[in-house]
C-alpha cells in the first residue's frame, strides 16, 4: 500500500518513478515465507536498470537481494541513496530462528549505514533504531485513501455482533493468535492469508477467515465491523489502522511501535497489555473521532515528506 500510493502520488506531482522489483527476474520463494519471492541474478539486473535509467534519486525499499545489489552499485559508483525501514525484520527472524536480536540488528545496521537517509514511519521507531546505533534517520509518515475507506452501512457482514476485524498477513510474526484466542462476544473476522492460515483455521473453527480482499471490497468488510483488533508486536506503522479509522472503527492494540504513534489512546483506540480489555473498551469509543483522525493523514503529505528526504540526501 505504502509503495503503491507513494508512486502514484509522486507521479501526480509531476515526478517520473521507475520501480525495480522481482517480477522481472527469476525468483525463488523465501524460506518459511513462500509468498515473498527473492530475485536471482539481482546484481546484473540492477546494474542494467540503473545504467539505463540514470535516475536523479535512488531509494532502496527493502533489504533483500535487489536491495543489496542496488546498495553495492551505489557505493561502487559513489551515488547517494536512501533506504527505508518498513519492517522489524530482526524480530521476524527471531520468531522463526533462535538468532539473537543483537546479531540481526548488526546486519541490518550495516545495510543502512551507507544510506544518506533511512526513513521510518514513526518517532518511536526512529528512537528504537537510534538506540540500536542507526544513523541519519528521517521520518516518513503514511496516508489513507479516504475516498475508498470511509464509513458505510454495516450490512456487508451478516454475523453476530460485535464484529471484531483484523486485516493482514496470517503469519507467526503478526501475532494473530493473540487476537483469535481471546474470549470475546460476537464474531472474529480475519481478512488476509499467509503460511499460518490452514493451521489457525483448523485450531479456531469459529473464526471467519475471509481470505485476501482489496479496494472497495476490503473497505466494505472493514466498515462492517465494530472494532479493529491489531495484535502485531512488530509493525513499524500499520497503515491498515488508519484505513480502519477512516471506516469509523476504533483500534484495539498492544502499546508497542506502530499503535503507540498512530492510535490516540482513549479517543481513537485503546492500547493495553491485555488485548481483551483493549477490545472491549474500544467498543465504547466514538467512531467519528476515528474518522476525524484518519482525515489528518493524506498520501500527498506523506509523499511530499518522502520527496523532501530524497532531496536532502543529495545534499549530504
Amino acid at each position: 500500500t505504502t509503495l503503491g500510493k507513494t508512486r502514484c502520488t509522486a507521479e501526480k506531482l509531476g515526478h517520473q518513478v521507475h520501480v525495480i522489483n522481482p517480477s522481472e527476474c527469476k525468483t525463488i520463494p523465501c524460506p518459511t515465507y513462500p509468498e515473498i519471492r527473492l530475485a536471482l541474478g539481482a546484481g546484473k539486473y540492477v546494474k542494467k536498470q540503473i545504467t539505463q535509467l540514470q535516475p536523479t534519486h535512488i531509494h532502496i525499499s527493502t533489504e533483500g537481494p535487489l536491495g543489496y545489489a542496488a546498495r553495492k552499485y551505489c557505493i561502487k559508483n559513489k551515488l547517494a541513496f536512501t533506504t527505508s525501514y518498513h519492517t522489524q525484520f530482526p524480530e521476524y527472524i527471531r520468531e522463526r530462528l533462535p538468532i539473537p536480536l543483537s546479531i540481526s540488528y548488526k546486519l541490518f545496521r550495516r545495510f543502512h549505514s551507507k544510506a544518506a537517509r533511512t526513513m521510518v514511519g514513526t518517532p518511536h521507531q526512529q528512537k528504537i533504531l537510534e538506540d540500536r546505533g542507526f544513523k541519519n534517520i528521517a521520518l516518513w509518515t503514511r496516508g489513507v485513501d479516504t475516498n475508498t475507506f470511509k464509513s458505510k452501512n454495516k450490512d456487508h457482514l451478516n454475523y453476530p455482533r460485535p464484529i471484531w476485524i483484523n486485516v493482514g498477513r496470517i503469519a507467526v510474526e503478526k501475532n494473530i493468535e493473540a487476537f483469535i484466542s481471546i474470549d470475546l462476544p460476537g464474531t472474529k473476522v480475519v481478512i488476509g492469508d499467509g503460511p499460518a492460515t490452514d493451521e489457525l483455521r483448523e485450531k479456531y473453527p469459529d473464526v471467519r477467515f475471509e481470505g485476501y480482499k482489496f479496494g472497495e471490497e476490503l473497505a466494505s468488510y472493514i466498515a462492517s465491523g465494530d472494532v479493529f483488533v491489531f495484535p502485531s508486536l512488530t509493525d513499524t506503522f500499520g497503515v491498515v489502522m488508519l484505513e480502519a479509522m477512516a471506516c469509523g472503527l476504533p483500534v484495539a492494540a498492544f502499546p508497542v511501535t506502530g499503535p503507540r504513534d498512530v492510535v490516540r489512546n482513549g479517543t481513537t483506540g485503546i492500547l493495553d497489555e491485555d488485548l481483551k480489555t483493549a477490545a472491549l473498551e474500544a467498543l465504547k469509543l466514538d467512531p467519528q473521532d476515528c474518522i476525524n483522525q484518519a482525515f489528518e493523514y493524506t498520501w500527498e503529505q506523506a509523499t511530499l515528506q518522502f520527496i523532501n528526504n530524497l532531496n536532502l540526501a543529495r545534499t549530504v
